[in-house]
């Protein structure tokens, strides 16, 4: 099947979720976990950022969002060594939405489908119930994203629309590229 990506607009906001992540870690093989993150995850995330083509946000960001965002944040370890991460919270505004702030996976575990796999693993969870879309931006060189974001509408059977979000004059500097959003969905009939 072949998933179309349509343009249409569409923002959010934030939620903050201070519930405490209790549930067992998932095991996908005898080494990779994947679970809520804890406090102690923030600094890993920045470092594996920090390795990586990702844009760099502070210390301080991945600390909060594991402290304050840990139902909608999802860490996967090998060996308790941090090996990737989705950040990701539910705006208010639109409670049917999962915004997908940031994912990384470090270079070791790259072409392995563990950037899937964090994405299932967050759909899956409690607090996304009455979550029927999947939002992200993109840039339009980040084509690794744009084709996870196109797997995961496959996976659902579902429509990937492509709208503009931020432009790039929005930016400081002349070194950001502009933002689509990709919107997944409905995920649910």
């Amino acid at each position: 099947m072949q998933v179309q990506c349509n343009e249409k607009a569409f923002k959010g906001g934030f939620i903050i979720n201070s519930q405490i992540a209790t549930a067992p870690p998932k095991t996908l093989d005898t080494t990779i976990t994947i679970g809520k993150p804890t406090v102690e995850d923030g600094a890993p995330m920045w470092e594996l950022v920090n390795k990586s083509t990702l844009d760099t946000n502070s210390p301080y960001k991945y600390i909060m969002m594991c402290e304050y965002f840990a139902e909608t944040c999802v860490v996967a370890k090998e060996n308790e060594r941090l090996v990737g991460f989705v950040t990701a919270f539910i705006p208010p505004e639109h409670q049917d939405v999962i915004f997908v702030w940031q994912i990384g996976v470090d270079s070791s575990q790259r072409g392995k489908g563990l950037a899937s796999k964090l994405l299932q693993e967050l759909i899956s969870r409690d607090i996304c119930s009455n979550v029927n879309y999947v939002e992200a931006t993109v840039t339009p060189s980040n084509k690794a994203s744009q084709a996870l974001f196109q797997k995961l509408a496959r996976e659902y059977n579902t429509q990937c629309e492509v709208s503009e979000c931020f432009s790039e004059d929005l930016f400081p500097g002349d070194d950001h590229e502009a933002e689509l959003t990709f919107r997944i969905g409905p995920l649910h009939p």
